[in-house]
């Protein structure tokens, strides 16, 4: 209980109501000295006063605006970045995740396809996919899809009220669906900065299809405070106006009309004509009443601005540029302030200061880490190249020898030489050096090991269904290695299948999240093939241990399996992405070779 009133006079910290009350103290004899109001001025202080109200609601909305206006930005400018990584919808997450948490405002960011069926979302992985195909805003926005701007008294992810902004996603003219950006509408709330002299009013605003999107002390209670058999969509075409009309309550009351958001979202201010202003001088009775306490408020006002002026100001100002300069705005530090107090200006020459060093050791370590990775490429560049270079050497050694097994171990030599240069060759050719395609490096490879172990006069085929995985270099190179050689023995054992060719197919996936599995089968014919004894058979015991992963073989229906199952240190398999399915024969490989 003492909390909860501690939390509501929490404003009473504030330097604004601190130097408010103290200069109240200071001003009220002043404010004792009052001006006789003037009968013949009320009419026209009732119309200035209704006039100002268009002023207040707009100022009132002025927050609102500003995160409304920079949502549909925000939402915008995520769609090439959403079509960029479509194919990838735990990339795509991931990207929408960083995004929302950076910001600091947005509750949930969202890509929703034209099936609802969402999987590039900043939700929790656990609630993934989230289907939003029955979702009411989602059968809105397809009966018309446009930038639209809804609410939702439940949110599908937060299960709070919300604010969704929807701009349309298209590529090359072709609808893929809409990004949404949802704020709660608690936060839209709290941006509504009513003025001195307005306390009970309501602000509510709506969208251009007349729903409302967000009010003052609730959506219910303000339904009592709007105009009486007037529709808000009729309210669109006037523009800025205010007009008075009896409430649903049955109390007349003055409305103001504001745009916030031009064609899409727009302000609607109730107010009482006491709390407007509207009348208060008509109460010629207490005359001399009103004013000492309106010369009172004056000079509050008046000297509060002037506090405003010297300090409030500033700070604001400093605090938005830490705010900014925290969340990455560093292109430049920010300006000192010009025209402050020297103690603030102080302030403002250290945090300038200390930006400019910031600024400038990130720079240095950006530069660092772009050398190290310019370098490393070249390294692995060099190390690819010299490893082709024994490849060559061996060949050329082995064309001079006409023992046939002498030339067979050269040659698997060769191949392994070949197999590590083209690993070398994907990790310097790799945009992002932590992380290799393991799919496509196994897939070269094994087309290299194919055209060059094996001639036209074979008729042998190769059967490969490789999943996309992305692993780190510790855990690829030892998986290609163990690659090269299973399947080098499984070409080299491969035997006619009962009514068919000969046969070897090679498989990549990930069973489940985590885990990764390698098997490579091959046709034996009537023979079973024999477990190897020589050195394939060690390296390929020697590079599982080094993934820590388990192998077992198989023979059954005259073919033999070697699968391999292992842990993977970081997985970016995409489940939504279709294998490779491909069928390579020597006849022809050797017509692509003529």
């Amino acid at each position: 209980m003492l909390r909860r009133i501690a939390d509501r006079l929490d404003f009473t910290r504030r330097l604004g109501f601190r130097l408010g009350a103290l200069l109240s103290v200071a001003i009220l004899p002043i404010g004792l000295i009052s001006l006789v109001q003037n009968l013949h001025l009320s009419r026209e202080a009732e119309r200035s006063a209704e006039i100002a109200l268009l002023g207040r609601t707009a100022s009132a909305a002025a927050g609102e605006r500003a995160l409304l206006q920079s949502a549909l930005g925000s939402a915008d400018a995520l769609g090439p970045a959403v079509l960029e990584s479509l194919d990838r919808p735990e990339l795509c997450a991931e990207l929408l995740s960083n995004f929302v948490q950076r910001s600091g405002t947005y509750r949930h960011a969202a890509f929703v396809p034209l099936h609802g069926v969402v999987e590039c979302t900043s939700a929790p992985r656990e609630m993934l996919p989230l289907d939003l195909s029955g979702a009411d805003f989602v059968q809105d926005f397809l009966q018309a899809p446009m930038t639209t701007v809804t609410a939702l008294s439940t949110g599908p992810v937060s299960a709070e009220p919300i604010v969704i902004v929807m701009q349309p996603l298209y590529q090359n003219r072709e609808l893929l669906g809409f990004t949404a950006l949802s704020l709660t509408q608690e936060l839209l709330r709290s941006t509504h900065a009513m003025d001195f002299g307005t306390e009970g009013a309501r602000i509510l605003t709506f969208n251009n299809l007349g729903d409302i999107l967000n009010a003052d002390g609730g959506t219910d209670d303000s339904q009592q405070l709007l105009p009486k058999g007037i529709s808000l969509v009729s309210l669109l075409g006037r523009g800025e106006t205010n007009f008075r009309a009896e409430a649903n309550n049955g109390e007349t009351r003055v409305f103001t009309v504001v745009p916030v958001v031009p064609g899409l979202v727009y302000a609607l201010g109730s107010w009482s004509p006491r709390i407007a202003g509207i009348g208060v001088f008509q109460l010629t009775r207490f005359g001399a009443v009103l004013l000492p306490t309106a010369l009172w408020v004056v000079s509050l006002a008046v000297a509060y601005f002037a506090v405003f002026r010297l300090v409030l100001r500033h700070i604001t100002v400093l605090r938005g540029q830490m705010r900014r300069f925290a969340i990455g705005n560093r292109e430049t530090a920010p300006p000192v302030l010009e025209g402050a107090p020297t103690e603030i200006m102080d302030v403002s020459q250290t945090f300038h200061n200390m930006a400019r060093i910031l600024i400038r050791d990130e720079e240095a370590m950006e530069q660092a880490v772009a050398e190290k990775t310019v370098l490393l490429k070249e390294v692995h560049h060099r190390v690819k190249n010299n490893l082709q270079l024994i490849a060559s050497i061996i060949n050329m050694q082995s064309r001079l020898i006409q023992h046939d097994d002498a030339k067979r171990v050269l040659r698997s030599v060769q191949d392994r030489v070949a197999a590590l240069a083209t690993i070398y060759r994907n990790l310097y050719q790799a945009e992002q050096l932590d992380a290799v395609e393991a799919d496509q490096l196994i897939s070269d490879i094994i087309s290299q090991l194919t055209n060059v172990s094996h001639g036209a006069g074979r008729d042998l085929q190769v059967d490969l269904n490789i999943q996309p995985l992305t692993m780190l270099p510790d855990q690829a190179v030892p998986l290609t290695l163990l690659a090269t050689e299973a399947f080098t023995n499984a070409l080299k054992y491969a035997g006619n299948a009962p009514g068919s060719a000969p046969w070897v197919r090679v498989s990549l996936t990930s069973p489940e999240p985590g885990r990764g599995l390698l098997q490579i089968e091959n046709s034996t014919g009537e023979q079973p093939q024999r477990g190897g004894t020589g050195l394939g058979s060690q390296l390929i015991e020697a590079f599982s241990m080094q993934l820590e992963g388990e192998t077992s073989t198989r023979y059954e229906d005259g073919s033999y399996l070697l699968s391999l199952s292992f842990k993977l240190t970081h997985s970016s398999h995409n489940a939504g992405n279709s294998p490779r399915q491909v069928v390579l024969t020597s006849a022809a490989r050797a017509g692509s070779r003529h």
